[in-house]
């Protein structure tokens, strides 16, 4: 692998490709990067130009080409179909990439982006920005050897992203969360899912086991009536709850009693039993909740970008981390496809894969049929 072409002293010149809802943002926080200069904005949509240009005071371009030779790096919040032709373009031309979620629309393209990446030494960070969160930072030192972990990401529709389904759009946040806190090899994958909406998957659930025994639910859906974000982790001493919507962690971790096994509720009498159930969680499960910082995920994350540019840090989800998600995903969205319902009733809530096979479009969809029919063929 080539060495990272870094840029470290000067202005970085960076421009945001894709200034819808999210891309507007990241311009936006562009300005609280010490020593960055965003130098243009580009969006195929003529409002979405003018507004970028009126608000930031930046040259605004139908497409990124002007811009090859003038920038050192680049956002792409574009949505997901382009990425990866709009990433390796830039790649090819000497440009960092930070690309937001997912990397790519399958597996092979992810692959096309890292091997660019890593030809000319250049960063390619992937916008998983949960690994960001507060809460979670703050949770990560009770998290050692997880051994369930359970994860719940909804709220109602939203009409973006809808060029892909919920695995890709929400759950992918959580599949990079756990494979960022589980060692060891995914063994399995099991899942169900269907459109409402559509024409992609509106909701999904998916069970995942690792090597060592540990097992991972996952539950999506953006046509759910309460917003969460919310994962609980367990490990063999303590047991942490993350909500990433509120940014709160709260961790419980059973005293040494508890953990030798030295209580006996059998043998406890009435005023024992009703002193345990009154104090159950501060002397038996002592519940803490965790301090959590005050920090801004995104500007964290660009932050990270322009210092592993600078040489100064290595990102913590780079393009193989972004691939790994993606192929979890490509797995699931398998699974969802393959799996089927008894009965004749067919609807939104249903199984409609029965009679609407192409309910999951698209270069992922391809391929994760291709990758399911050649395990059960090996």
């Amino acid at each position: 692998m080539s060495k990272l072409r870094c840029v470290p002293g000067g202005r970085l010149r960076l421009a945001v490709i894709g200034v819808g809802h999210l891309g507007k943002i990241h311009a936006r926080l562009t300005r609280q990067l010490d020593g960055v200069e965003l130098v243009g904005v580009v969006d195929p949509s003529p409002e979405a130009r003018a507004a970028a240009q009126a608000e930031l005071g930046v040259a605004a371009h139908a497409d990124h080409q002007p811009l090859l030779g003038q920038i050192d790096a680049a956002i792409i919040a574009t949505p997901t179909r382009l990425h990866h032709a709009v990433a390796h373009d830039l790649l090819v031309h000497g440009v960092h990439v930070f690309v937001e979620k997912p990397v790519t629309l399958n597996v092979a393209d992810a692959d096309d982006l890292i091997q660019a990446a890593e030809d000319r030494g250049l960063v390619l960070q992937v916008g998983h920005v949960e690994r960001f969160n507060p809460a979670l930072v703050a949770a990560l030192p009770h998290l050692a050897e997880p051994k369930y972990i359970d994860a719940n990401r909804c709220g109602p529709y939203s009409c973006r992203s809808t060029d892909v389904g919920v695995v890709l759009d929400l759950m992918i946040h959580d599949i990079d969360v756990a494979l960022s806190l589980v060692e060891g090899e995914l063994a399995g994958v099991s899942a169900l899912g269907a459109a409402v909406i559509g024409p992609n998957e509106d909701w999904a659930q998916a069970r995942l086991t690792f090597a060592g025994g540990c097992v991972v639910n996952l539950s999506a859906s953006r046509v759910a009536w309460q917003a969460a974000r919310t994962m609980q982790v367990v490990c063999c001493d303590s047991i942490a709850a993350i909500d990433f919507g509120t940014r709160k962690s709260q961790v419980m971790r059973p005293t040494d009693a508890i953990l030798s096994g030295e209580l006996d509720v059998q043998s406890l009498g009435p005023a024992e039993r009703a002193h345990l159930k009154d104090h159950l969680f501060t002397e038996y499960l002592p519940l803490a909740e965790l301090p959590v910082g005050e920090a801004n995920a995104l500007v964290d994350e660009q932050r990270e970008f322009v210092a592993a540019i600078r040489g100064e840090t290595a990102v913590r989800v780079n393009g193989r981390d972004g691939r790994r998600a993606l192929d979890v995903a490509e797995r699931i969205l398998a699974e969802i496809a393959a799996h089927r319902w008894d009965g004749t009733a067919v609807g939104p809530i249903g199984p409609r894969f029965e009679t609407r096979e192409s309910v999951l479009r698209g270069p992922h969809w391809q391929q994760s049929r291709r990758a399911v029919v050649r395990r059960k063929a090996g």
